[in-house]
């Protein structure tokens, strides 16, 4: 999505803007350039697909969430690909948000209008949301799901009709799929209530599926979650949507990831951060640790001295990037322990340790009964 305008400059919003106020910008912007009033003007065209395009993703709680964090780019990688196919693209695939904006959808343009709501239409987009574990999200799997959505009718093969009666024209729009209202100096047509724009009816519904062409149905889907993918991205499965409309293509599945925690690890980009706790001895000395990864155990080498807050590294031990594949660090910061409890010798020598630095320090209790009793001993004798 190269060389895109911001969507929120498109439609002259600000990024806290209101769903109300986003819809307000597009309809003004939608009336100015509509290709039915600005007949062959490539320019208006042009604004008219941009606007469409940025309203539907600032209108869409779940892409417009994904656009404010990662942009065109984040949008792209989720499988969004925009109106690749001109004005009759928006039509056919967004061409109901006309009729949720003004109350009624355009005519002109050569019929354009009429072809659009009499003619196949695509069925609706369908969201599942999956959660996965920190793993697989990490490493790549494939996730099993069971989606609910409406499949064309065998009894009828799509058609609602009862079988063996024949389809007669709807009387109603008098097979246009539309009916048509005048206002100003627009003709506005709108889908024919009585057969939902397929022009025709049947005297008798199918029995299976009530005369909608659809039944309720389930279908078990395997998804691939690619390496590296993060929590609240999106995955797009072509054509396991909704099934469309009148012969119309299906619509598509979009496949919302959420991450479940890790009990030892955070992400932070591609890398994973973990927390690393050292004795006084190890950090001060020095010592070579076995710590857990992601895959399993690995040495690391903490240097003399390490002080808490400390990062130490394991390169490549990380996630790998969901495009490039390469893998992030495992990043390990120091907390030095100060130990609570002490035997009598740990805390001899901690206090000839201190003695040695000139440091004052509070005599342990061990260390003093001892004392006392050696001085006991000597006045015995």
């Amino acid at each position: 999505m190269a060389n895109k305008r911001d969507y929120y400059e498109v439609l002259g919003v600000s990024k806290t803007s209101s769903e109300k106020e986003i819809k307000k910008a597009y309809r003004k912007l939608a009336l100015e350039h509509h290709p039915d009033r600005n007949p062959g003007d490539k320019e208006a065209e042009s604004k008219f697909k941009e606007a469409a395009e940025a309203y539907e993703v600032l209108s869409n709680e779940d892409k417009r969430s994904l656009y404010d964090r990662f942009g065109h780019e984040g949008l792209r990688g989720a499988g969004y690909q925009g109106f690749s196919g001109g004005v009759d693209d928006i039509f056919s695939a967004f061409g109901d948000m006309f009729s949720d904006l003004f109350g009624f959808g355009f005519a002109g343009g050569g019929g354009r209008g009429r072809q659009r709501r009499a003619g196949p239409r695509r069925g609706n987009d369908l969201r599942y949301d999956l959660e996965i574990d920190f793993n697989d999200a990490a490493f790549g799997s494939t996730q099993d799901i069971v989606v609910k959505r409406h499949e064309p009718c065998d009894t009828c093969s799509g058609t609602g009709g009862k079988a063996g009666t024949e389809p007669i024209i709807c009387s109603t729009c008098g097979g246009h799929g539309q009916v048509i209202q005048q206002q100003a100096f627009l003709q506005i047509r709108t889908t024919c209530p009585a057969c939902r724009g397929a022009a025709q009816q049947y005297e008798e519904a199918c029995d299976e599926c009530e005369g909608q062409g659809q039944v309720a149905d389930e279908r078990k889907l395997a998804v691939n979650i690619p390496a590296g993918v993060e929590d609240g991205m999106q995955l797009r499965l072509n054509g396991e949507g909704e099934s469309g409309a009148m012969g119309g293509p299906p619509g598509d599945l979009f496949v919302f990831l959420h991450v479940s925690s890790h009990e030892v690890f955070q992400r932070h980009g591609d890398d994973v951060v973990a927390r690393l706790d050292l004795s006084v001895a190890q950090a001060a000395l020095g010592a070579e640790i076995d710590v857990g990864t992601l895959e399993g155990r690995e040495d690391l080498k903490v240097p003399a001295g390490t002080q808490t807050g400390d990062i130490l590294k394991l390169p490549g031990q990380g996630i790998p990037n969901v495009r490039s594949g390469r893998r992030g660090d495992q990043v390990m910061q120091a907390y030095v322990k100060t130990p609570t409890s002490l035997t009598e010798r740990q805390q001899e020598l901690l206090e000839e340790l201190a003695a040695i630095d000139g440091q004052k320090v509070n005599r342990g209790p061990t260390a003093s009964l001892r004392r006392f009793l050696s001085r006991l001993a000597g006045a015995e004798e």
